[in-house]
Formats: structure tokens, C-alpha cells, sequence
């Protein structure tokens, strides 16, 4: 068959991957690289080059099976790196880095912060409590649960809050409108309700468009760079795919956009169509590569791989730091970072890209709208393919591709027993 993919996320590319072993695929991207939020940035610092993300950064085998077995297959190679977490709040000065106890108290003063160790204290309940409501079937939102079960104010706001923003890169008063069952199911599933025993998380080796090009160099696909699609018209003998390129026929068409540009690109929408991709909304975040250390923790024991700063005003955008040094195990003279939503602070000499990401925000209408995915997938010969079916990451693009191929005929070996990837025997620095 003739089949058209638009949008080169990880769900267009692994659904491109896959389909084009059996059928005949065109790729449509609208942007000038393949990849969507897989991009990587080539920089020369003090005379060396550098190859930093800042979309896609970490995957874990446990939690990854399919992405790591894709990057197997590929001989796509990956090394260690740590999750470390850190949080400053503009308002009390409060930071600590959730990596050791040395860092977590990296202010002594909070050894004798009853407010503190409050905090610490509602963490280790949370753990040890959250994981009964995956026995029930509970609409509570994630501020409704915390204020119904007493957690105190200082959990809320300068632990779970931020770290929840930092997962899902959403504002802190639309992290508590969350489905907690929902936080508490992708939690349970990525072992972050334990303090100990956790995965290894790991980075792809020389940046993660790596893979994107290994990709590449291993199919068939007829690729359409710079190539937005306008419009697409379904008919009982095939679709019609109106883009830069001109209009074309082909026999099935999956959208690997995000569902809002999805919905936007069928000129004949169902009703279905419209109440299921209409439910699931988007988050704008401005993201900044620099190198302007300010807007880490100002202590240094305090730098984390994730550095949530705290605004004073809790309607203000998830504002969140990723030290690319750490996470990618790069030595520089100075730190390479990825912030969103804080540019106004960073200074525009240390500027070396910037970038505005959608990401999808986890409503309980959006919730209702994914179990409904059945009732719309492959009707009129139109598939969905995205992250958005899942909880917004990397593995849940790559789920959803590899359904819609092996529906559409393109089997891809599903066992429990993912391949582990080429490692490297170079590790990423502790926190």
C-alpha cells in the first residue's frame, strides 16, 4: 500500500521505520529536521565541538522496552547518566538537591526546619500511601488529594508540584487540576514511589538525533523535508494529501502530529474525530540552550540534572533547568543548559538556541478521550499515532507506532525480553 505519514516525532519515525518494511511511505515534516522534540544542537565551546539536546533526553530499558529494543536493533549506542532533582524557591530561598542526604541539606539550616522535614516526612507517606488508589477508580484531582489526606503546604509546593511540572512541563496550578490516579499509575509504572531501587536511566551517545539518522539510514521512506501538509480528504478509494509537495492519492494516511494539528489538517472531521483529538489540549513552553549558569541553584552542591525553580507567583509557567553536563556527561568550562519558560532571565549573550515546544496537558477530559482511541483509529482509512495516547514520552510515541503498524500489516517482534543496548564503558558524573 501507498501510505503517507505526517509528522516526524518519534512516532512518525518509528511508524515510517516500520511501515515502509512492507508498504510504500512518504514522510511528511513540516519543520527544516526530522526529529520534533528528538533535536540536537551542534555547539563549539573553548574550541570543542558539542552535541547537546534539548527535547528527548533519557530512556531506561525497564521502562523503554520498545524504544531500547528499537535502539538495539539499530546499534544505536547509549551511556549512563543520573536523574538527579533539584528545587530553589524565589520566595524563601529554600534549595536542596533530592540526590543524596549531603545534597539534600545542602542548607544546614534545614536540619532544624520543622517545615523541611515536614516535608521530608510527607514524602516518605506518599510513597508509602498514593499507590492504594490504583485499587479504585477515582476521579480526585492532585490538589484535592493532597488537601483530603493533610499534606502540608511545603510537599506540596516545593516537592511533589515542581517535580510533577518538571515531568510534564505544565504551570503548578495545572499540575494540581491532575488526575491523581493517573500520577500516581505513571509513578508506580516508572518505580518513582520507592526510594530505593530505582533504574538506570541513560542518554544516547553523541546526542539523541543519532538515532534520527540511523533511522534514516536504514530505509526506504520517500522523505518530505520542509513539506507542511495543508489539508486531508478522505474518500472510499483512498486519501487525499494536500501539501507543499501538491496534492497526492494514497491509500492510508497516519497522523504522527500532535492530535490538536491532527484535527486541524482533516477537512472532513467526524463528530468523534472533533470530541476525542478536540479533548486533549497543549502547553506552549519557550525552551533556551545557553550557558548562563545564574539560573541553576546558587549553591553548586545544589545542581541537580533537574533544577525546578519556584516563581512567587504560583500561575507563573513551569520553570524548569536542565544541566545538559550532567545528563549528557559533556566537561566544559561552562555549563550547557536547557531552560523553559524563564527567558527573560537568562542573558542573551549566553543564548545559543531557542525553541518553542508543545507538550500535551493531562486534564481528565483528556484521560476519557484516550480509552476512547479505538472508536476513531483507522476509520477511513486514517491512523493516530503519538505520544499523547500515553503519558506524553518518548516510549508512548514509539507504543503507539508500533500498533498502528502491526494493524496496518508491519509485525515488529513484541517479547518481554527487550535487547539491551551497546553501552558504553564512559558514565555521566554523579550529582
Amino acid at each position: 500500500m501507498r501510505i503517507a505519514v505526517v509528522g516526524s516525532g518519534i512516532a512518525g519515525l518509528a511508524s515510517a521505520w516500520l511501515l515502509s518494511r512492507r508498504h510504500d511511505v512518504t514522510l511528511f515534516e513540516a519543520n527544516s529536521y526530522f526529529g520534533g522534540h528528538t533535536h540536537t544542537h551542534e555547539v563549539e565551546q573553548a574550541g570543542r565541538r558539542h552535541r547537546i539536546d534539548s527535547g528527548f533526553i533519557v530512556h531506561n530499558p525497564v521502562h523503554y522496552p520498545l524504544l531500547t529494543r528499537m535502539f538495539a536493533q539499530l546499534g544505536v549506542a547509549s551511556q549512563a547518566t543520573t536523574m538527579s532533582f533539584s528545587v530553589h524557591s524565589e520566595a524563601s530561598g529554600l534549595e536542596y538537591n533530592a540526590a543524596t542526604l549531603d545534597t539534600l541539606f545542602c542548607q544546614r539550616r534545614n536540619l532544624l526546619s520543622p517545615r523541611f522535614l515536614g516535608m521530608v516526612r510527607d514524602l516518605v507517606r506518599f510513597y508509602r500511601e498514593a499507590p492504594a488508589l490504583l485499587q479504585r477508580d477515582d476521579m480526585t484531582t492532585l490538589g484535592d488529594y493532597l488537601g483530603e489526606h493533610g499534606y502540608g503546604a511545603a510537599f506540596r509546593d516545593e516537592h511533589l508540584v515542581p517535580m510533577a511540572s518538571a515531568l510534564w512541563s505544565s504551570p503548578p496550578t495545572q499540575i494540581l487540576r491532575f488526575p491523581m490516579r493517573y500520577l500516581v499509575q505513571f509513578m508506580a509504572n516508572h518505580q518513582m514511589l520507592q526510594l530505593s531501587g530505582r533504574p538506570q536511566w541513560r542518554v544516547v551517545q553523541g546526542g539523541s538525533s543519532t538515532y534520527v539518522a540511523t533511522l534514516r539510514a536504514h530505509w526506504p521512506v520517500h522523505e518530505r523535508l520542509n513539506c507542511p501538509v495543508f489539508a486531508i480528504r478522505r474518500h472510499d478509494d483512498g486519501v487525499e494529501v494536500d501539501s507543499a509537495a501538491g496534492n497526492e492519492r494514497f491509500e492510508q494516511v497516519v497522523l504522527a502530529c500532535h492530535s490538536d494539528q491532527s484535527l486541524a489538517l482533516l477537512a472532513d472531521a467526524s463528530e468523534r474525530e472533533q470530541s476525542i483529538l478536540g479533548a486533549i489540549t497543549y502547553q506552549s513552553n519557550d525552551t533556551v540552550l545557553h550557558t548562563d549558569a545564574s539560573v541553576l541553584p546558587r549553591r553548586r552542591k545544589a545542581w541537580a540534572a533537574w533544577n525546578a525553580w519556584l516563581p512567587r507567583d504560583p500561575d507563573a509557567a513551569c520553570t524548569v533547568s536542565y544541566c545538559m553536563n550532567l545528563l549528557q556527561g559533556i566537561d566544559s568550562p561552562a555549563p550547557f543548559v536547557v531552560t523553559l519558560n524563564r527567558t527573560s532571565a537568562i542573558d542573551p549573550e549566553k543564548v545559543l538556541a531557542r525553541m518553542r515546544y508543545q507538550h500535551p496537558v493531562y486534564t481528565q477530559a483528556a484521560v476519557d478521550a484516550q480509552v476512547r482511541k479505538h472508536e476513531i483509529q483507522g476509520s477511513r482509512r486514517t491512523w493516530f499515532a503519538g505520544a499523547y495516547w500515553g503519558w506524553g514520552f518518548h516510549e508512548d510515541g514509539m507504543r503507539s507506532a508500533v500498533e498502528v503498524a502491526t494493524a496496518l500489516g508491519a509485525h515488529w517482534p513484541l517479547g518481554s525480553g527487550a535487547l539491551a543496548p551497546p553501552e558504553s564503558t564512559t558514565q555521566a558524573p554523579a550529582a
